[in-house]
């Protein structure tokens, strides 16, 4: 039998200031040196993290009511459309939405940024008028103090890898994955490599719904699989996605996080994103989860894709390694194209060592998954189809 450990063991170590911890990048050279048996005994911990833009982002906000009472129907903040078709003072507000005035310039997520750091937002609601909510418009400011809930939903984050992206026209195209050049003038990639999430738990043994998490500065839970988890993707022999594979739902309380993690962003000419600091503690159960752990950026493939077709299935140009994407340049066809990171590795070391320092002080425990994500599921398209063309439900 080989060596194991418990969740339960592993925060016992944690409350009683023994536990070890480190962060992904640094157990590689120590795998390397001490190997897989001598490094499951000895580490406990391992910290994971991701910075990088993900259009979806949002928050769910309750205003509390007015006096008189008023349902909201419609709702802007900042002239940022909120959706309200939940509760009558209960809005979602979108990171991608545009500002009505100022359009690409200011959009959900500039709000979301604006509530994190205190600052008094403009709340303008319409509505229809009710017997129990006769107010048929407000005007007011608040801020994260003055409402009541205010959290972060990530309906998707924390892609398990994604595809690099080039252009093969003669334009430039703007895109979510950046400003790309024509005739393959650079390549974009988005991903932290071998400290990203979930390619250092490529099988979702430890990471699932209920797993404990950093999100954004603060404290936050995997609440389901995230939109478009498809861990059915073509995997390499070290169990790696090639290409985008799983998904996170996250959840956190807005109230408590800072935007050295969380911060709004505007990629020319496509729109408003959101970047989103996610760190997400590995327990070490067990040896195979050391060698999940040490995995290396030259170990990680990505597809190379042309984002100059506009059709959903694109041409591809092979694989490259996140070794060589992170080297600055990459060969397509023979010609050197130079790489950029639309991901900040910087940032995501930060998480790491910050979830690092919280866990060894005792303020951050690992949770153990209430169910592990789905293993097998591939996204579907989007077909035109008419109504005849389903059976009949009787």
């Amino acid at each position: 039998m080989g060596f194991s450990r418990t969740y339960e063991e592993i925060n016992e170590k944690i409350k009683t200031g023994r536990v070890v911890v480190l962060t992904a990048e640094e157990i590689i050279p120590m795998v390397e040196e001490k190997g897989v048996e001598a490094v499951a005994r000895e580490v406990d911990v391992v910290t994971t993290a991701t910075f990088g833009p993900m259009c979806s982002t949002g928050a769910f906000l309750n205003f509390g009511h007015s006096d008189p009472p008023i349902k909201m129907t419609k709702v802007w903040l900042n002239d940022v459309p909120a959706y309200t078709g939940i509760a009558a003072v209960d809005a979602y507000i979108g990171a991608t939405e545009l500002s009505e005035s100022a359009g690409f310039e200011y959009g959900g997520a500039h709000v979301i940024e604006d509530l994190i750091s205190g600052k008094p937002v403009k709340l303008r609601a319409t509505a229809y008028g009710t017997d129990c909510y006769p107010r048929r418009e407000i005007e007011t400011y608040i801020t994260k103090d003055t409402i009541n809930q205010a959290y972060l939903f990530n309906p998707r984050n924390a892609y398990q890898n994604y595809s690099v992206a080039v252009n093969s026209s003669d334009r430039i195209i703007y895109t979510y994955m950046g400003t790309l050049l024509p005739k393959l003038g650079n390549a974009t990639y988005c991903s932290a490599g071998q400290l990203s999430p979930l390619l250092n738990d490529p099988y979702y043994r430890t990471i699932g719904i209920g797993t404990r998490i950093f999100l954004g500065g603060a404290q936050g839970y995997v609440a389901w699989e995230g939109t478009q988890h498809s861990p059915s993707v073509s995997r390499n022999e070290k169990g790696i996605p090639v290409g985008g594979a799983g998904t996170l739902a996250l959840i956190g309380d807005l109230k408590q996080m800072d935007r050295r993690f969380i911060r709004a962003a505007i990629f020319h000419k496509y729109g408003v994103s959101m970047y989103v600091g996610v760190g997400i503690p590995i327990p070490i159960l067990d040896e195979e989860m050391v060698r999940f752990v040490s995995v290396k950026d030259e170990d990680i493939q990505a597809p190379i894709v042309d984002y100059g077709v506009g059709r959903r299935s694109k041409p591809t140009y092979g694989t490259v390694s996140y070794k060589e994407l992170r080297s600055g340049k990459i060969i397509i066809d023979g010609k050197v194209v130079p790489t950029a990171p639309l991901s900040s590795l910087a940032k995501a070391r930060e998480i790491a060592e910050t979830l690092k320092t919280w866990i060894r002080e005792g303020k951050f425990f690992v949770q153990q998954p209430v169910q592990p994500l789905p293993a097998e599921q591939l996204t579907k398209p989007l077909e035109i189809r008419e109504k005849d063309e389903f059976p009949i439900n009787i």
